[in-house]
């Protein structure tokens, strides 16, 4: 068996010292940080586990579902109060869950799916779903193994 050029060079990387992350946290600028506190929370069932003040006006919110984090930060405008949010990234979120339940509470809410859930090739259940202002989150089983 050979190893192909990428998992050799990849294989050197890891014993010559590579980035190794321990968490990611997504930080999102909104809109109306309002909006989309009412969404995440109250629609999707994250909860706020800090509030960012600057001289007395709330700024941002930090947002916990399981241990992924979120970072919501108010718009502030300087780039044009009607840029458009959340093209070109997707935050894929996995629970252990059941894909289905969890798809019907947030539709219970008054959250609106993209896709309804359905299975994949590679033996995940996912489903999608847009925020206020367009990121697209893709909540997805654990991955099957075989």
């Amino acid at each position: 068996m050979t190893t192909s050029p990428t998992v050799a060079r990849d294989t050197e990387q890891k014993e010559s010292g590579t980035f190794e992350a321990t968490a990611l946290r997504a930080s999102l600028t909104v809109k109306s940080l309002q909006t989309s506190l009412e969404w995440y929370r109250d629609v999707v069932g994250f909860i706020v586990t800090e509030r960012h003040e600057r001289e007395g006006v709330l700024r941002a919110l930090s947002l916990k579902a399981g241990s992924v984090e979120l970072v919501l930060g108010q718009d502030d405008g300087a780039k044009g109060a009607d840029r458009v949010k959340g093209q070109g990234i997707s935050l894929n979120l996995t629970t252990s869950q059941g894909i289905d339940e969890t798809a019907a509470r947030i539709k219970a809410r008054g959250g609106v799916l993209a896709s309804e859930p359905a299975d994949t090739p590679w033996g995940a259940r996912v489903f999608r779903l847009l925020d206020p202002d367009g990121f697209i989150l893709v909540i997805s089983s654990e991955r099957k193994r075989k």
